[in-house]
């Protein structure tokens, strides 16, 4: 598992534990990995869920870091995903 993998699974962990979050989403960090966030937490993962969301390294990085707004990711293409965008949008208030 690489670094990154490592600390955003650590990062989505911190956010999401205790969060009213209760369906499932998959990031894949291009060239990295993938991570799975449910309502128990974070981990690496390429099961399948209710979302996925793709970034490259630097835009979950600033998303990680409050210095990107989810939804503008998205609106401007930085972030792209497949599923259901309810969940994503839940997802979305929880990590911004």
């Amino acid at each position: 598992m690489s670094d990154k993998i490592t600390a955003a699974v650590a990062a989505l962990s911190e956010k999401v534990v205790g969060a009213d979050f209760d369906g499932s989403a998959k990031f894949v960090i291009e060239g990295e990995g993938s991570i799975v966030v449910d309502s128990t937490g974070a981990r690496a993962s390429d099961e399948d869920t209710d979302v996925t969301l793709t970034a490259d390294a630097d835009t979950f990085e600033a998303m990680m870091a409050g210095d990107l707004n989810p939804t503008a990711a998205f609106m401007s293409g930085k972030l792209t995903l497949d599923g259901d965008m309810g969940m994503a949008m839940k997802l979305g208030a929880i990590i911004a």
